[in-house]
């Protein structure tokens, strides 16, 4: 399998021929969805999920077809039978590969905002992508994608995150909002500047590929 970092907090796992999406929101490149196999959707903010983009993609492919939760499904209004309600608990075949779905709410903004629905997807049993929550699977991980960056996150947070969840491996996502200053900053706080963690982490630019 390969991992290919998108932009923002989009990622492409790669199996053979088969090409998972994983929220290919605002700030990812639309290239992210040519050739896709399937397209899995954590939740319905707009840097992963952006409706038109994802209407003309499932039009434009006949076999494309979509996994995610309700909300998401719900703005879709896809083709009968290729848009796929998952939720905590479920696991599918995507594209021929096993996924696993974790979590249930979006991390928590403030208390006055409403936490929405968000999934995390465990795939082919290595890489697993939380969206905006920093849930722990109740399952090893290979690969983890740690969202870097948000407006609901700390640093502090994330750091017990990795280490909680303890993968092999962790690379950042949700990382668009960040310029070079605060990238560095981060970085070296979940990496070899902070306290530490049993996961290796390091940043993947837009574009880049790793076997895992």
């Amino acid at each position: 399998m390969e991992l290919t970092k998108y932009g923002h907090a989009c990622v492409v796992v790669s199996d053979g021929a088969q090409r998972l999406v994983i929220d290919p929101g605002a700030f990812t490149d639309a290239a992210a969805l040519e050739g896709a196999s399937a397209v899995l959707v954590t939740h319905e903010h707009p840097d992963h999920f952006v409706p038109d983009r994802l209407r003309a993609a499932l039009d434009a492919d006949p076999a494309l077809e979509v996994w995610t939760n309700a909300s998401v499904a719900g703005q879709l209004d896809g083709p009968a039978g290729r848009v796929h309600v998952v939720g905590h608990g479920d696991a599918v075949t995507v594209a021929g590969v096993e996924v696993q779905v974790h979590g249930e709410l979006h991390a928590e903004i403030h208390p006055e905002i409403p936490r929405i629905t968000n999934i995390g997807f465990l795939v082919g049993g290595q890489v697993f992508h939380p969206g905006d929550a920093l849930t722990v699977p109740d399952e090893p991980v290979a690969t983890l994608l740690v969202p870097m960056h948000a407006p609901w996150s700390r640093t502090a947070d994330l750091i017990d995150y990795v280490r909680a969840v303890h993968a092999d491996q962790a690379f950042a996502v949700h990382d668009g909002a960040l310029n070079d200053i605060g990238l560095g900053m981060v970085t070296g706080l979940l990496g070899e500047r902070g306290p530490g963690t049993p996961t290796p982490f390091s940043r993947l630019a837009p574009g880049d590929t790793v076997e895992l």
